[in-house]
C-alpha cells in the first residue's frame, strides 16, 4: 500500500520505466532514471548525515533536477524545505536558522552567494551542500562538505526507500509572516495524499497526461505538478523562469509542449490573454486548466475559455490546507462580473463557515472559512503559538477531540451549496497569486534608519488582484526616493513584496487608538 510520497516514484517507476517523467529543455529523465538519480541522491545525503526527520533545503532555479531533488530527500527521510531562488539572501539564511537545516541542494551560484555573510546576516552554518550544476565540488565557501555532481552519480542508489508512517512529514513550506520572520507551514504525508489522492482521481489522471510545472516549489501549487503527475505515471514539464516574464513565449510553450494539464495564478493566464497573442494559437491536446491563489476577474477568464477548449477549474484554500474547495466553471453569461464561485469541500474534506457571533454562517450570510480533515496542515515550525490561533480545536459538538484549521479567509455560502469568497479576515492580502502579509512588507520598510512611518495597502487590480503601495514618512524629509525605498525592499523581501508604488508623506494618519489608520489611506 502506498502510503508515503516517496513511494509514488518506485511504483510508477515499475509500470512505466521508460516512460518520460520529466522533461525540461533538452533534458529528458525516464522513470527509471528518476529513480535511479532520486536514488543516488538519496545515498549521498544519508552517507552525509541526514536522518529521519532532517530537514533539507531545496536551492536553485528550475529544472529537472528540482524533481529529483524532491524525492531524494524524502527518500533519505528527510523533510524537503524548498527556499526562493529569488529572496534575498537575508530572508533565505534566516530561514535555514529558523528551519535547522544542516543539509543543502544547491546550484553552485546560489550557494556561493549564501554563503558570502555579513555582518548582519550571517553564513548559515550548513554540515554538506550537493551542487546539482558542478560535476565536483568547488572550493571557496565555509560548508564542511560540498559534494559535485560527479561524487553524486558514481554511488549506488539507496537500497529502498525511507520507511516512515504517514503522519511524518513530508515537506514545509515558507510563507510570509506578520512579525516579519516568514512561517513554516508543515505538511505531512497523510495531508499530502489527501489532495493528490482526489486531484488523481477528480481529473481523471493518467500517463498520457503532459503537466505544466509553472509554480516553483515553495508554491503549494507545485504539489499537484509533481506528486499528481507522478502517481498517474504522466509527465512533468517545468516551465522555465524566464519564460513567466514573456507572455508570448508562455502560451507557444503551451503549445510547442502538448501541455495537457495546465495550473497557475489567475495572473499568469491574464497576461498570456493580454499580451501573449493567446487567440491566436490552437491548443487541441489542452484538456484542463487549474487556477487558484487568487481572484480571477470574470471578464478575462471568459475570454481565456474561449482560447482554451479544456475544463476549468477554481481551487482554493491556504497553504496551511494546500486546496480544501473546489469548483468547476462551465459557463459565464456575457453580463456576469462577479467572480465565480470558490465552490464545495473538495474529497475527504470538511469545511464550514462561522459567522462573528462564533455560530454556522447561514445562507447569505458572511463567515470565516474552517477546515477540517487529513489534508490539513501539522501546525507552523517551532511556533506553538501561531500554531494554536490558527489550527483550533472544532468549535462545533463533536464526540472526540479533534483540530481544524482557522483559514482567514471571509466567505459567503450560497443556496445552492457553494462557498463565494469576499476576502481576507487579517491582513494577508493576495498579489500575483502569493499570499503576502503586510506586516512583513512594514517590518522591512522599517529597517531603513530615515523611514520614521510606514504603511503599506492594497490597491485591487483586475490583473495581478493587488497592486502593493507604500505610504512613507522621513527624517529628514525629501531623505528618500521612491527608488530608494524599493532598492532597500529588494535586499529584504522576495521580488514580489516589493511595493509598486511609493508615496511619501509628511505623517501618516491616526485613528482614534492611535493606529495608522489605513482605511483612510486606501
Amino acid at each position: 500500500m502506498i502510503y508515503l510520497l516517496h513511494h509514488l516514484l518506485p511504483e510508477s517507476a515499475s509500470r512505466f520505466p521508460d516512460r518520460t517523467a520529466v522533461r525540461f529543455g533538452e533534458d529528458r529523465l525516464t522513470y527509471a532514471d528518476l529513480e535511479a538519480q532520486a536514488g543516488r541522491l538519496a545515498a549521498a545525503l544519508v552517507e552525509a548525515g541526514v536522518k529521519k526527520g532532517d530537514r533539507v533545503g531545496i536551492h536553485f532555479h528550475k529544472s529537472a533536477r528540482s524533481v529529483v531533488a524532491v524525492f531524494a530527500v524524502l527518500k533519505a527521510g528527510g523533510i524537503y524545505v524548498p527556499l526562493d531562488p529569488n529572496s534575498p539572501r537575508a530572508r533565505i539564511a534566516r530561514i535555514i536558522e529558523d528551519c535547522g537545516i544542516r543539509h543543502l541542494i544547491a546550484s553552485q551560484e546560489k550557494l556561493g552567494a549564501l554563503m558570502a555573510g555579513t555582518p548582519e546576516a550571517p553564513a548559515p552554518a550548513l554540515d554538506a551542500a550537493f551542487l546539482v550544476d558542478s560535476e565536483t565540488a568547488e572550493p571557496g565557501t565555509s560548508v564542511k562538505r560540498v559534494v559535485g555532481w560527479g561524487e553524486v552519480e558514481k554511488l549506488t542508489p539507496l537500497a529502498g526507500p525511507a520507511d516512515g508512517v504517514d503522519g511524518d512529514l513530508s515537506y514545509i513550506l515558507y510563507t510570509s509572516g506578520s512579525t516579519g520572520i516568514p512561517k513554516g507551514v508543515m505538511i505531512s504525508h497523510r495531508a499530502a495524499f489527501a489532495f493528490v489522492n482526489w486531484t488523481h482521481d477528480a481529473f481523471g489522471m493518467s500517463e498520457r497526461d503532459v503537466v505544466s510545472n509553472h509554480a516553483p516549489l515553495h508554491f503549494d501549487l507545485s504539489i499537484f505538478d509533481i506528486f499528481t503527475t507522478i502517481k498517474a505515471g504522466g509527465t512533468v514539464v517545468p516551465v522555465p523562469e524566464r519564460l513567466s516574464t514573456f507572455p508570448v513565449r508562455l502560451a507557444e510553450f503551451i503549445r510547442d509542449q502538448r501541455i495537457t494539464c495546465w495550473y497557475s495564478v489567475p495572473s499568469a493566464l491574464t497576461m498570456m490573454l493580454l499580451r501573449g497573442n493567446l487567440a491566436k494559437h490552437s491548443y487541441p491536446d489542452l484538456r484542463l486548466v487549474l487556477f487558484a491563489g487568487e481572484v480571477f476577474p470574470v471578464k478575462y477568464l471568459r475570454e481565456v475559455m474561449r482560447c482554451f477548449r479544456a475544463s476549468f477549474w477554481n481551487l482554493f484554500g491556504p497553504t496551511e490546507t494546500n486546496v480544501c474547495t473546489a469548483y468547476e466553471v462551465t459557463e459565464l453569461p456575457e453580463d456576469r462580473t462577479e467572480p465565480v464561485s470558490i465552490g464545495k469541500a473538495i474529497g475527504n474534506y470538511d469545511v464550514f463557515a462561522l459567522n462573528n457571533r462564533g455560530e454556522i454562517a447561514a445562507v447569505g450570510e458572511e463567515g470565516e472559512l474552517y477546515g477540517r480533515g487529513p489534508g490539513i496542515m501539522s501546525g507552523y515550525w517551532g511556533d506553538v503559538e501561531k500554531t494554536d490561533r490558527v489550527l483550533v480545536p472544532n468549535p462545533l459538538p463533536a464526540p472526540f477531540e479533534e483540530r481544524v484549521v482557522r483559514t482567514g479567509d471571509i466567505v459567503v455560502l450560497e443556496a445552492d451549496g457553494n462557498y463565494t469568497y469576499r476576502g481576507r479576515r487579517d491582513n494577508m492580502v493576495k498579489s500575483r497569486g502569493y499570499r503576502i502579509e503586510i506586516g512583513e512588507i512594514e517590518t522591512a520598510l522599517y529597517g531603513h534608519a530615515k523611514i520614521t512611518e510606514a504603511a503599506v495597502v492594497a490597491i485591487p487590480d483586475e490583473e495581478v488582484t493587488n497592486r502593493l503601495k507604500a505610504y512613507v514618512v522621513t527624517d529628514p524629509p525629501g531623505a528618500l526616493s521612491a527608488l530608494d525605498v524599493q532598492q532597500h525592499c529588494r535586499s529584504r523581501v522576495p521580488k514580489y513584496m516589493i511595493p509598486e508604488m511609493v508615496e511619501f508623506r509628511d505623517v501618516l494618519p491616526k485613528t482614534s487608538t492611535g493606529k495608522v489608520d489605513k482605511q483612510s489611506l486606501k
